[in-house]
C-alpha cells in the first residue's frame, strides 16, 4: 500500500509517534534513549513539509545530494543555530568542498579517493566532520559500499594514513533480504574495529534496527509520507 504524503498538520504528530516507539523500543533493550539519533530524511521533500518538522522542534535532517540540499539548507543553517545535517547518499569527490561546508555528519565514506577529499577539505576548512563508512553487507554490484572483506584495512588506511576520524559504520540492506541479519552483521563489523557508532534503520525497520545497536536512523516517510 502506498504511503500518502501527509497534511502539514499531522508531521508534528508523525514526529511524536516516531519518537514514542523509539523510546520504547530502547527501553526495552535496556539502552538510553538518548544514543539514538533520529535523522529525518528530507531529500525531495516540499518547503512546507520542512518547515513543519521545524516548527515541530526537529533540528537533525538527511539528505542524499549534496546540491539539492545547499539549494534546501544553506539559508536555514543561518536562522537555526542548532541545525544539524546529515549526508546519506553517495558521494562524489568534487563535490567534496560543499560537502564538507554544509553537513555535520557524513555517512557514506566508501573509498580511499572520498576519503581522501573529505580529510584535505575538513583539514582546509578548519571543520571537525563526524564521518561513517558506508559497508556494502550483501556484496550487491549495484549498490555503494565498501565490501566488508576491505573494511578492517579500509578503516586502518582512514585512521592512520588519511587521519580521517571514523565515527561508525553505515549500511543499506538488500531489499529481499532480511534486514536483522544485515544489521546484526553491521554491529558485528563495528565491534571487530572498535566502532561505536551504527547508521541503519529506515522507516520499515527502525525499531528492530535499535535493537540491534542503531544509534543513528535514517526515517523518511514514517515522518513525511510519500515524496511527491
Amino acid at each position: 500500500m502506498k504511503v500518502k504524503a501527509m497534511e502539514l498538520s499531522d508531521i508534528s504528530k508523525a514526529f511524536t509517534q516516531v519518537r514514542t516507539k523509539i523510546d520504547r523500543v530502547a527501553r526495552s533493550c535496556n539502552r538510553p534513549t538518548e544514543q539514538i539519533t533520529l535523522i529525518a530524511v528530507s531529500k525531495q521533500q516540499q518547503k512546507d513539509r520542512i518547515d513543519a518538522s521545524l516548527a515541530a522542534g526537529h533540528r537533525v535532517f538527511g539528505e542524499n545530494r549534496v546540491q539539492e540540499a545547499k539549494k534546501r539548507w544553506a539559508n536555514r543553517k543561518y536562522q537555526y543555530s542548532e541545525l544539524r545535517l546529515h549526508l546519506i547518499g553517495p558521494l562524489q569527490s568534487n563535490k567534496a568542498a560543499d560537502a564538507v561546508r554544509l553537513f555535520d555528519v557524513i555517512h557514506t565514506i566508501d573509498r580511499p579517493k572520498i576519503a581522501i577529499a573529505i580529510a584535505k577539505e575538513a583539514a582546509q576548512q578548519n571543520k571537525n566532520i563526524q564521518c561513517f563508512i558506508q559497508v556494502n553487507t550483501g556484496d550487491e554490484p549495484q549498490k555503494s559500499g565498501i565490501s566488508p572483506r576491505d573494511l578492517s584495512s579500509f578503516v586502518d588506511f582512514c585512521r592512520e594514513e588519511v587521519g580521517l576520524p571514523i565515527a561508525g559504520l553505515m549500511c543499506i540492506p538488500p531489499v529481499d533480504e532480511e534486514a536483522a541479519i544485515h544489521f546484526g552483521f553491521l554491529n558485528t563489523l563495528a565491534s571487530r574495529n572498535n566502532l561505536t557508532g551504527l547508521s541503519m534503520g529506515m522507516s520499515g525497520d527502525y525499531e528492530e534496527a535499535i535493537r540491534f545497536g542503531a544509534t543513528h536512523i535514517r526515517v523518511g516517510s514514517a515522518l513525511f509520507g510519500s515524496r511527491e
